[in-house]
C-alpha cells in the first residue's frame, strides 16, 4: 500500500512503512534534514492538500501546526499529500551576529542579535538557517534575565556542513535567521530546595550553564552538582567561569570530567554520567538535566530513572546530528569510547 506525495511539480509514491521523509530520500529528492527524528525541527515543510498525523506535528508551534506545518521524519501519511517548503517569513526570524568567540580548538561561542526581542528559556534551542536553506539546531548557552543577546555554542563537526560555514565564512555584521526557540530541557522556577542534577558532555556545556545560572538567579536553594565530561583535555572549557560561580554560590557545585588520555589535575576521571551516578545513587526527588552526545544523554537518562528519579523530573537534549551518523572506520573508538 502507498500514497502519493505531490511535490515542487513531482508525484513521488510513499509505502505505507514510510516517512514522507523516508519516500524522499528513497526517492533522490533533494531536501536538508538532520536528526530523523523530530528533534532538531531542521525538515519542517508545509502540506496545502491532504492532512498528516497529529504525531507529526509534535514541537511545533500551535499556530504553524494550525497553517499545515509538520514533520516529515515523523509523518507517515494515511493520504495523499500536497507539499511546499516553509515560508521563510512565517517560520524564521532575523538576527545579525554580534561577536564570535573561540572557546576551545573546535568549539566557537556565537553570538547573536535578534532584530526584535526574544522570549526563551536558559537551555532551548534554536533552528539556524543559511541563505540556501540548510539548517541546524543549536542551543541556547545565554539566559534572558542576564544577557542581551543570544548565544550559542558551536563545535566544528569533521565533514559539518553548516558548522564548517560558521567557522570558515561566518563573520561580525551578518545577517542570520532562525526558528524558535524549542525544547522542553530548561529551569522552571518552583521547588526551590530540590537537588538538582545536571550531566553533559561537550557543547552541552553551554546551555547546561545556562540553566544553572538561570536556577541561581531565580534564588534555587537546593544544591546544584553539574558534571560535564570530554574525552580530550582541549574540550574541557569554561572550568574557571564555573568555578568562580561554585565560590560566589555555596549550592553550586561543579566538576570537570576526562574519559580519555592520562589523568589530569582538578579533573575526574571517567566518563561524567558514571562519575555523577557514582556520586549519587540516589536520585530520588531530584531534578535532572541532559545535554550533550545522543548515546550519554540516553544512557544517563535510564540510569537516572533506575536512580529513582520521577519522569517528569528527568529533562533532556540529545544533540542528535546528521553529521553523527557518519559510519565507523577501522580502529575507530566507537561512540560510547568517546564521550
Amino acid at each position: 500500500m502507498s500514497v502519493n506525495i505531490r511535490y515542487r511539480g513531482s508525484v513521488y509514491d510513499c509505502w505505507d512503512s514510510e516517512t514522507v521523509l523516508d519516500s524522499f530520500l528513497r526517492h533522490g529528492v533533494g531536501f536538508d534534514y538532520s536528526c530523523r527524528k523530530g528533534v532538531c525541527l531542521g525538515c519542517m515543510m508545509r502540506t496545502t492538500a491532504g492532512a498528516v498525523p497529529e504525531a507529526a506535528q509534535a514541537g511545533i508551534d500551535k499556530d504553524l501546526s494550525a497553517h499545515g506545518y509538520f514533520l516529515p521524519c515523523l509523518c507517515r501519511p494515511m493520504m495523499d499529500l500536497t507539499l511546499e517548503p516553509p515560508e521563510a517569513a512565517k517560520v524564521y526570524g532575523r538576527a545579525v551576529v554580534a561577536a564570535i568567540k573561540r572557546l576551545a580548538p573546535d568549539v566557537r561561542r556565537v553570538t547573536l542579535k535578534p532584530s526584535a526581542p526574544l522570549y526563551y528559556h536558559a537551555g532551548q534551542f534554536i533552528l539556524l538557517r543559511r541563505a540556501d536553506g540548510l539548517c541546524r539546531a543549536y542551543a541556547l548557552a545565554s539566559i534572558p534575565a542576564l544577557d542581551d543577546n543570544l548565544d550559542i555554542p558551536v563545535k566544528q563537526t569533521p565533514g559539518g556542513q553548516l558548522s564548517g560555514w560558521i567557522f570558515e565564512r561566518l563573520a561580525v555584521g551578518d545577517a542570520v535567521d532562525f526558528h524558535g526557540p524549542c525544547g522542553e530541557n530548561f529551569y522552571e522556577p518552583g521547588r526551590a530546595d530540590q537537588p538538582l542534577l545536571l550531566i553533559g558532555s561537550g557543547t552541552g556545556l553551554g546551555p547546561l550553564a545556562a540553566i544553572a545560572r538561570d536556577a541561581l538567579n531565580a534564588g534555587h536553594r537546593g544544591a546544584i552538582h553539574f558534571y560535564h565530561g570530554s574525552c580530550k583535555p582541549e574540550g574541557l572549557y569554561m572550568v574557571r567561569a564555573l568555578r568562580a560561580l561554585a565560590r560566589r554560590h555555596p549550592n553550586f557545585h561543579f566538576e570537570s570530567c576526562l574519559s580519555g588520555g592520562k589523568k589530569r589535575r582538578g579533573c575526574r576521571s571517567g566518563r561524567a554520567d558514571l562519575v555523577a551516578l557514582e556520586d549519587h545513587p540516589d536520585l530520588a526527588g531530584w531534578r535532572i538535566f541532559l545535554s550533550g552526545h545522543p548515546a550519554m544523554v540516553h544512557t544517563a537518562k535510564r540510569a537516572a530513572y533506575r536512580a529513582g528519579a520521577a519522569v517528569q523530573d528527568v529533562h533532556d537534549d540529545p544533540f542528535e546530528m546528521r553529521e553523527n551518523r557518519h559510519p565507523r572506520r577501522a580502529g575507530e573508538p566507537q561512540a560510547a569510547d568517546a564521550w
